[in-house]
């Protein structure tokens, strides 16, 4: 009987969430912030079917977690065309490394001044905390392929960049508390989990990303084979990424972003250009399955085809990850050791010390002064934090220190998901009538 009601009020969202989605795009309202009320309601607090707690499910939580922000980086990956010379890569490279530093930084020293907690959970909690989330962000983020707008780029690229240099943090804070090894004079910390961890990552990701990419264009161009079941190909290069990267003592996330920079990097360079992405769309859209197949073998435009193909399906899969952790988030709450510092703590964090941490990372980096009062407000906090919680929760941290850090990043995450969400809709349709994109 249990199933069936989950059946009724899985099914019952999903479709509300396809009929009414137009809908909320117009309204200060996102997505995120029903899920959250649907899973309160599925808590002990109502129905009492999901009595998630934090550390008594943090390994199925961090599972989950981790799944959802893979499908959500290479998704960001995909859409993100220019080369690795483009200027535009200097607005989230700053923000994923000067901005994430800073943010570390300032959270660090807000929680030793004010809190008391020792320097490591003061480290950990900044890790937890600084990095933005490429899943809940999907609003502010590029809509498409080819979008040249400064803003949607920046927020993009910084999603995609800062989970994983946010991850050497995390080893940091941990290592600081015993439950690490840093090395002798952090010796081992610098060059395995910061310098090998970054360079292994991407270097995985890349060419795991052009390989697979090659391999599959010359099997559909040559021999005619390979064709569907792109979905799989999804699924397969961000396994094949993280799970290599992991191996090699390297960033698993930063793998798999890498690898959908690089799938679309290829299709670029290999593509005829916007033609054949309209091309490939109409086909697509089409019933007659023979269209999609043919362009997925001509040597024009099986290249576009491919990338396409893969960024629709992650997309879907995307939103049905979100579906699920974010009400899982929703569920947690009931059992949430509420920490009174939240009160303060939360407001510091998003109204201070991301708009400073923002300021001074990009200062010089180009962006308008519009750009940098919006990037500096979207430092959306969610998925990625939860799954660090997670993750310290599952190595060994413990006691009233852990029910602190589990307090302070819940409530930042709600309060999150409801500021951002009711501000997402009219600041950036305000921000696109002043500064209409070019795409």
């Amino acid at each position: 009987m249990e199933f069936a009601i989950w059946a009724v009020i899985v099914g019952l969202l999903l479709v509300l969430m396809a009929l009414g989605s137009t809908v909320l795009q117009r309204l200060p309202l996102s997505t995120a912030m029903l899920y959250v009320l649907v899973g309160l309601g599925v808590s002990p607090l109502w129905l009492g079917m999901l009595p998630l707690e934090p550390r008594a499910h943090s390994h199925i939580l961090e599972r989950m977690a981790e799944v959802v922000v893979l499908l959500s980086l290479f998704n960001a990956g995909l859409k993100l065309s220019p080369g690795l010379l483009d200027r535009r890569w200097r607005l989230p490279v700053r923000l994923a490394l000067n901005s994430m530093v800073i943010t570390v930084a300032l959270v660090a020293l807000v929680a030793w001044v004010f809190l008391g907690w020792p320097l490591g959970a003061c480290v950990l909690l900044g890790a937890i905390l600084a990095p933005t989330d490429p899943v809940l962000a999907s609003e502010v983020q590029l809509q498409e392929a080819g979008d040249r707008d400064k803003l949607r780029f920046a927020l993009t690229g910084e999603g995609g960049l800062n989970d994983g240099t946010a991850f050497p943090f995390v080893m940091l804070g941990l290592g600081l508390l015993g439950l690490h090894d840093l090395g002798e004079g952090g010796w081992r910390w610098l060059a395995v989990d910061v310098l090998w961890s970054t360079a292994a990552g991407l270097g995985v990701g890349w060419v795991l990303g052009i390989a697979v990419g090659r391999l599959v264009l010359f099997l559909r161009r040559e021999h005619k084979e390979a064709v569907g079941l792109d979905d799989f190909l999804a699924l397969g290069l961000i396994a094949l990424s993280y799970g290599s990267a992991l191996l090699l003592h390297g960033s698993g996330f930063l793998a798999v972003f890498a690898a959908g920079v690089a799938l679309r990097r290829l299709e670029q360079r290999q593509s005829p250009g916007k033609a054949s992405s309209q091309q490939v769309e109409k086909a697509m859209a089409h019933p007659d399955r023979s269209m999609a197949d043919n362009l997925a073998v001509d040597p024009q435009h099986a290249p576009t085809f491919m990338a396409q193909a893969v960024l629709l399906f992650n997309e879907q899969a995307e939103r049905i990850g979100e579906v699920a952790i974010v009400i899982a988030i929703g569920a947690l709450l009931w059992a949430v050791p509420w920490y009174d510092a939240a009160w303060w703590f939360v407001p510091l964090l998003l109204l201070v010390i991301r708009p400073v941490s923002v300021a001074l990372g990009i200062r010089g980096a180009g962006a308008s002064r519009s750009q940098r009062w919006l990037i500096g407000w979207f430092g959306i906090r969610g998925v990625g934090s939860l799954y660090y919680l997670m993750y310290a929760l599952n190595h060994g941290l413990s006691g009233t220190l852990a029910d602190q850090l589990v307090g302070l990043t819940m409530a930042v995450m709600v309060a999150s998901i409801v500021v951002h969400g009711v501000s997402v809709t009219p600041l950036m349709a305000a921000y696109e009538k002043r500064s209409p994109r070019a795409t």
